[in-house]
């Protein structure tokens, strides 16, 4: 049986690499807002216009359609964006950019929700 070394410089946690661990966050967090926004997007378009939960109104039909073309478009945009990080900005680059715009997205969901009770 084969044993590895590993470097000096690497640091662990529990006996893990600790880049794992902001692997294992960044992944959870990524498919919490991914698939909570997937359950809840038909039911915010499909909500009547009034009431203490007011909604867009859609139809079903309207609504399902949009939820398939974003659910489409979820998995081939990786492929320009792909592209772009290969050939563009890099591998690194793209990471930093991607996860800035999606804590922006992330801070716009909260500030939505909270409404006027935020204080000036």
């Amino acid at each position: 049986m084969a044993t590895t070394t590993k470097p000096a410089h690497q640091k662990e946690l529990f006996g893990h690499p600790t880049g794992l661990y902001i692997l294992f966050m960044t992944e959870m967090w990524e498919r919490f807002s991914y698939y909570g926004m997937r359950g809840i997007l038909v039911l915010y378009l499909t909500a009547q216009t009034r009431g203490d939960n007011p909604g867009l109104g859609w139809l079903d039909g309207e609504a399902l359609s949009l939820y398939g073309w974003y659910t489409m478009l979820v998995y081939v945009a990786s492929i320009p964006g792909g592209i772009i990080a290969d050939k563009i900005i890099g591998q690194k680059r793209a990471v930093m950019i991607g996860g800035f715009y999606w804590w922006q997205v992330m801070v716009f969901y909260l500030l939505s929700l909270c409404g006027p009770f935020i204080p000036v």
